[in-house]
């Protein structure tokens, strides 16, 4: 890993460490992140994106070791629909545990996407917790596709950006997929 991904990701995880938030390219578009774990770092979140906190957040794990950590029970249909899946697929659990309160939904879900690019999983593993990956954006507006086209609000509203290029043009947001403890399997987002 070269030197400036290395600084990147020590002043990120400093940020994340002090209930900061982080604008970085994930695996799909780019995020606005946090300390999954820390309630005030995530209404900070839901502030900066003047969003309901009822509305749930994604948050990305580096590998499933850490998926298992932070969900009940995770089914194993899960599993095939990660190895199969063609582009990054969230999925939302149910019984989360140890993440903030507020980021859980009202039905006691959570949407957690395994990361799949290098720099997210880095990150991840360096930091040692899941992060919230929300697209930067204010609620209402659209996922903006690269770079260039992010709020200047949001630009301003977090205290660190992460100076790297993504790794993959993908700049689309993730599929979304539903599991149920009764084995239902529900396509949010295609």
């Amino acid at each position: 890993m070269n030197k400036n991904v290395t600084d990147e990701i020590k002043k990120a995880v400093e940020i994340l460490q002090n209930g900061g938030l982080i604008l970085y390219p994930t695996d799909t578009v780019w995020g606005i992140g946090c300390d999954a774990t820390n309630a005030e770092a995530v209404k900070k979140v839901y502030d900066l994106k003047k969003r309901q906190d009822s509305k749930a957040l994604i948050c990305l794990v580096s590998n499933d070791a850490m998926l298992e950590r932070y969900i009940e029970e995770v089914p194993d249909i899960a599993y095939d629909i990660m190895d199969l899946a063609t582009k990054p697929t969230t999925i939302i659990y149910d019984n989360p545990k140890g993440v903030a309160k507020n980021l859980i939904a009202n039905d006691n879900t959570l949407a957690i996407r395994v990361a799949s690019d290098k720099f997210c999983q880095y990150l991840i593993g360096k930091f040692k917790k899941p992060i919230v990956s929300t697209s930067a954006n204010i609620a209402g507006n659209k996922t903006p596709p690269n770079f260039e086209e992010i709020d200047k609000a949001i630009l301003t509203g977090v205290d660190y950006v992460v100076n790297l290029k993504p790794e993959n043009k993908n700049s689309v947001p993730s599929s979304i997929i539903k599991l149920g403890i009764d084995g239902l399997v529900k396509v949010i987002r295609e």
